[in-house]
């Protein structure tokens, strides 16, 4: 088949939506498929572009209210999508998150190909993204009778669009190259004990949360680290609040490449996530099963929809300190304990791999095509 990915965001800034279009671009060409990414021409575009790639329009830097920046199309010549659609004669397109503006929508209003649309986000439940909702839901409304198939990443990514029709969601979840994590042999960890935290320093990530817990876990067991990596508005507030605490061994690693990332999941005694809200998903939850590190999460939809089966074990309520320490503390402490998790999220994780995600996706292409054709 002629598949096209729609791709939102600027390709080349990392991003969990990218990373998904760049991988499924890569199976679905394994697997003998014409498969190209459309998205946005960014303001500084590498001077080699892979050849599977077709840039459209300009994009241009976007603040969210949630104090994220996003570079997003801004604009498209229609003759470009013109241009595009009847040179590439695409059987399925495949948009990310269409209702972000205005590819997307300029593409579907001309394709003629079978549109299928895979919604990726979940706002936090605040007063702030019910506004947003309700603003935004014209133009989204606008783009769903163009659409002849749904998915989305988890049952809480679809929240919003399910209000706004009555159409099956397929949900496929998000995926992982799990040739990035895994090694070969045992993963020996450092002899010093430590909790990793991953993730954008902000309020709905629940980082206050992590050095609450850890200053009892500390009480007992004195020598565990803490390594936070990451960076965001809250940076500043949450050294402060380690000090306070009277934390030791606290470090804010800022912003790390993905090979240090990869290399810290590995060397972690535990991973934690206490987000509260805001969580489609958690592809990072799948990176530390990967990593062979055993995980502590906060209860929310996104996190349960991965932490199945015996991850449920690691799901808590980050705001009780004393089950959140406790928690902690069992993996960190309980070497049985923390082995039996690592071997059960060795084989639980393997579902998420690409080849099984673009497994879904291949069926629904099918599917939707075959549909037309009847």
């Amino acid at each position: 088949m002629k598949i096209g990915l729609v791709c939102p965001y600027n390709l080349f800034k990392g991003g969990g939506v990218q990373e998904c279009v760049m991988a499924i671009q890569a199976e679905l060409t394994r697997r003998g498929h014409d498969a190209l990414i459309i998205a946005p021409q960014p303001k500084d575009t590498p001077q080699e572009v892979p050849e599977f790639i077709r840039l459209l329009g300009r994009a241009r830097d976007v603040k969210s209210p949630f104090h994220t920046t996003a570079q997003i199309s801004v604009s498209v010549d229609g003759r470009e999508v013109d241009w595009l659609l009847e040179a590439e004669q695409f059987d399925v397109l495949h948009f990310h998150e269409p209702w972000v503006p205005l590819l997307s929508r300029q593409i579907l209003t001309k394709s003629k190909a079978k549109n299928i649309a895979t919604f990726h986000a979940k706002l936090p439940d605040t007063v702030m993204s019910r506004t947003i909702e309700r603003v935004i839901t014209p133009y989204t409304k606008s783009i769903l009778k163009y659409l002849d198939g749904y998915t989305a990443v988890s049952t809480a990514a679809t929240e919003y669009v399910a209000e706004l029709t009555n159409e099956p969601i397929a949900i496929v979840p998000n995926g992982i190259d799990l040739r990035k994590y895994t090694t070969n042999g045992d993963i020996i960890k450092p002899d010093r004990k430590s909790v990793l935290f991953v993730g954008r320093l902000e309020k709905r990530k629940g980082v206050m949360y992590l050095l609450r817990a850890m200053r009892e876990v500390q009480q007992r067991l004195p020598d565990v680290c803490v390594d936070i990596v990451g960076d965001g508005p809250d940076r500043q507030k949450l050294q402060d609040m380690a000090k306070e605490l009277g934390l030791k061994h606290v470090t804010f690693h800022g912003k790390v490449d993905d090979a240090e990332k990869v290399r810290m999941l590995h060397a972690a005694s535990v991973f934690s996530s206490p987000a509260r809200y805001g969580e489609s998903f958690g592809i990072v939850l799948l990176e530390a099963m990967a990593a062979g590190t055993p995980i502590v999460a906060g209860d929310n939809p996104g996190y349960r929809a991965v932490m199945q089966e015996t991850g449920l074990l690691s799901i808590v309520d980050p705001q009780d300190t004393a089950s959140y320490a406790a928690r902690l503390e069992l993996l960190l402490a309980d070497e049985v304990m923390a082995r039996h998790w690592i071997a059960w999220a060795r084989q639980y994780v393997r579902q998420f791999a690409y080849p099984q995600v673009v497994d879904q996706y291949e069926a629904i292409y099918k599917q939707t095509v075959e549909q037309g054709r009847s």
